[in-house]
């Protein structure tokens, strides 16, 4: 099946030799990537994520701790002629764990699970927010057809009330074709007003979607690689979708986090390392009077060895930490098999969607051809006296039902094929040939933090990505006609 980058690429081929145009999909995809605050904070997110492989790591790296202290011994017992009047401290200790009874290695294991099933609800959510763009953007292309048909229809109804008063003033027709006729423009023009409030709202719905308001949408391209049948949609999201993909790898890490919870119950060793150092500043033997012993002020020790300890009884803790691990774990795994069934279904019922949505515009273009051959004819038997001004009306509004039907078909059958193929998995940035910028790449940042051993270590002060769109509201006009 031919990847999704053919899309946007037929539009680039489209555009060359051309004068320059509007806005293109391509165009709202791409500036929806860059700064799309859902895409940005999953971003985040999976960052955030990428650090539990280094948490998990350093529980087997060497620990190392110093202290100092300062102490006044402010009263002393009065048989003690040798006790200091302070003295100052200082030591470090270092351990390394040699055995930890398997939890660190399935910690990391369990953490790089997790990882990777980041990595797939990252594809899920740029999946859902390309949705969401090609919805919006074929929402306000809808929607400006619309509003400039249903302006086409008040023209005509009131070119049609001009006629009908002109008849009525030399007595061809009544007053009340005058009254249809106005009644009808009056219901044409709330119409307009509905269709250009929509218009509205379907701009700043792209606005919040995308990050910028539309300026002259270009009709999209068609949408390569659709499956041939229903069969093959579903094969292809069961192997390819990333919410199946996440929810098999967070089994994977439930089943790790089992073997962590029983190593609770293992020994563990470490070896251990110490010094410590001690100055009296002076006041060791400081009553011992004169002739008195001489003693040394200072002293130093250091100690190495191996520190073990073998559970034998906790209370039954680590037995129910180890029954709540295998609980979750099966929960995993029931997860795993409801998200397939979610799958299957998403990806089944999106191949009929789009499969409706053909058959819908194949029968509105019928009934727009039928209404156009219809309305022609109603006027010539109007002009003759067969016909009577309502019934040209009623011509008139079937028409524009019908030309209103096709345009939402038309864009329903766009952004069902786009809702088909990301249930397919066919529908994130690594399908999408969004040039002019490089690609967001996770395992970059996992790859950069995975050894990372400094406690000092930072990425600075966390800073905004997303644009903002608070600005001007947009405008209901529409800038060309619409096809």
């Amino acid at each position: 099946m031919r990847r999704l980058t053919l899309l946007l690429a037929s539009a680039s081929l489209s555009a060359i030799g051309a004068p320059a145009a509007g806005e293109t999909l391509q165009d709202a995809l791409r500036q929806a990537y860059q700064t799309n605050p859902t895409l940005t904070g999953a971003r985040a997110g999976q960052r955030a994520v990428d650090e539990g492989v280094p948490i998990a790591k350093s529980q087997g790296m060497p620990q190392l701790q110093g202290s100092a202290g300062y102490t006044e011994n402010v009263k002393r017992s009065s048989n003690s002629f040798t006790s200091p009047l302070r003295q100052a401290t200082g030591g470090v200790n270092a351990e390394l764990p040699l055995y930890q009874g398997g939890a660190v290695s399935n910690s990391i294991k369990a953490a790089e699970a997790r990882v990777e099933a980041g990595r797939a609800d990252l594809r899920s959510t740029e999946a859902g927010v390309f949705t969401d763009v090609v919805a919006a953007y074929m929402d306000v292309i809808r929607d400006q057809a619309i509003v400039e048909l249903n302006r086409q229809n008040v023209n005509v109804l009131g070119t049609n009330l001009r006629a009908t008063s002109d008849r009525f003033e030399v007595g061809d027709l009544t007053q009340t074709d005058v009254a249809q006729s106005e009644a009808r423009l009056a219901i044409a023009r709330s119409q307009l007003e509905s269709a250009e409030a929509q218009l509205v709202a379907s701009r700043e719905n792209y606005t919040r979607v995308v990050g910028a308001p539309p300026v002259d949408l270009q009709p999209p391209p068609p949408l390569p690689g659709l499956p041939a049948d229903v069969a093959s949609a579903v094969d292809t999201a069961v192997a390819n979708n990333p919410d199946l993909i996440a929810t098999r790898k967070a089994s994977e890490a439930a089943g790790h986090d089992i073997d962590v919870a029983k190593a609770q119950r293992m020994p563990k060793l470490s070896a251990v390392a110490g010094g410590n150092y001690v100055n009296y500043l002076d006041t060791l033997g400081a009553g011992a009077g004169v002739g008195g012993i001489a003693f040394k002020q200072s002293q130093t020790t250091a100690t190495v060895g191996v520190s073990g300890t073998i559970p034998l009884y906790q209370g039954g803790g680590p037995g129910a930490r180890v029954r709540q691990a295998q609980a979750r774990a099966s929960q995993s795994l029931e997860q795993v098999i409801f998200t397939e069934r979610a799958v299957v279904a998403d990806a089944r019922s999106a191949y009929a969607r789009y499969s409706a949505t053909q058959a819908v515009i194949r029968s509105s273009e019928s009934a727009v051809s039928a209404n156009e051959l219809a309305l022609e004819g109603v006027r010539a038997e109007n002009s003759v006296g067969t016909r009577d001004i309502l019934d040209v009306l009623n011509a008139e509004q079937e028409l524009l039902n019908s030309r209103v039907q096709l345009v939402t078909a038309r864009r329903d059958e766009y952004v069902a094929g786009f809702g088909l193929l990301a249930a397919m998995g066919r529908a994130e940035a690594r399908d999408l040939n969004l040039d002019g910028g490089v690609l967001y790449d996770p395992e970059l940042n996992y790859r950069r933090v995975r050894n990372r051993i400094s406690d000092w270590s930072s990425d600075g002060e966390p800073t905004t990505q997303a644009t903002r769109t608070y600005g001007p509201v947009q405008p209901a006009d529409v800038t060309r006609p619409q096809n």
